[in-house]
């Protein structure tokens, strides 16, 4: 009986280079007035990352894409919390993280990033995981969008099981939500984390499958929706749902929180942060308007595909 692939870190940080690549240049071809400026930096403890970083485009009023490929001797706290055997062992981390904020309101903003993890326990096999997903936040939601963004996450997961959207989706629904405002951040998508099915070849199969399929989901939204007519009442409620965007990422988000705890670098960390935004006191909006169907039609953890 043939032995499972050992974990390759060489061919996973080609791919997530790689796939940088891929989605900086269809992005900047949906500009098409603004590129992506690219800032390499290494890291003291160990390793390095390649962010990039689009600005004030036609289409997207700030934009990261980075690559990071960090490592230590200690495992975070974040990272051991519930890996407690892994504490004190080496360990890489490398991933590829995203965060498009588009000028044009009626312009989803989205998140991405794949990842992949690996420790190697004193007098112990090496431990691998991946990690990764992508979800879609609108400020006014359009049905079709929101179809087409599921059904693309779905056909990811398909080739490797058909439980594996649901449960994702499912996973994506918990994690991307605002305990303190009982709100979904958004319309979802995919979160997995620990993947580690034992075979490494399909599990990082799966993770490229994720991977490659978002720009899939996102561009086709971004062309439908980039030269819809908006005012400032639209101007103004996108800037005020962007802080539920913020208060979500400084609060729960695990890789920030990893970031800051292992030392990775504070500007590519906090890069998924708008770069405008307000917050109003106690802000209400008529029943039945634009913005308030927004949560009332929206921001409800829908089976999207119920009917497709």
């Amino acid at each position: 009986m043939s032995q499972p692939a050992q974990p390759d870190t060489t061919a996973v940080r080609d791919y997530l280079l790689d796939l940088q690549d891929r989605i900086c240049q269809r992005l900047a071809q949906v500009d098409g007035k603004a590129g992506f400026d690219t800032d390499a930096w290494t890291r003291e403890e160990g390793g390095g990352g390649r962010s990039r970083v689009i600005a004030d485009g036609a289409v997207f009023e700030k934009g990261g894409v980075n690559f990071s490929h960090v490592m230590g001797e200690t495992m975070p706290p974040s990272a051991t919390a519930h890996r407690p055997h892994l504490a004190g062992a080496p360990w890489q981390a490398m991933g590829v993280s995203l965060v498009i904020h588009p000028h044009n309101p009626y312009v989803p903003t989205s998140h991405a990033n794949v990842r992949f993890f690996i420790a190697t326990p004193k007098d112990g096999d090496p431990v691998y995981w991946f990690g990764g997903g992508y979800d879609l936040t609108p400020y006014y939601g359009y049905d079709d969008d929101c179809v087409h963004w599921h059904q693309v996450a779905r056909a990811a997961c398909q080739p490797f099981g058909e439980a594996l959207y649901p449960k994702f989706k499912h996973w994506c629904d918990d994690y991307f939500h605002l305990k303190h405002r009982d709100e979904p951040r958004g319309i979802g998508g995919l979160f997995f984390d620990d993947h580690n099915t034992g075979d490494f070849d399909q599990d990082f199969a799966f993770m490229r499958s994720v991977g490659d399929s978002y720009i899939e989901a996102y561009e086709p939204i971004v062309n439908r929706r980039k030269d819809t007519p908006f005012g400032e009442r639209q101007r103004d409620f996108q800037l005020y749902r962007r802080g539920r965007y913020v208060e979500f990422n400084l609060v729960y988000d695990r890789g920030t929180l990893f970031g800051l705890q292992s030392g990775g670098r504070t500007e590519s960390i906090l890069m998924s942060l708008p770069p405008l935004v307000r917050w109003d006191y106690d802000r209400r909006f008529e029943p039945g308007s634009e913005e308030a169907r927004l949560t009332e039609h929206y921001l409800t953890s829908r089976d999207w595909l119920a009917d497709a």
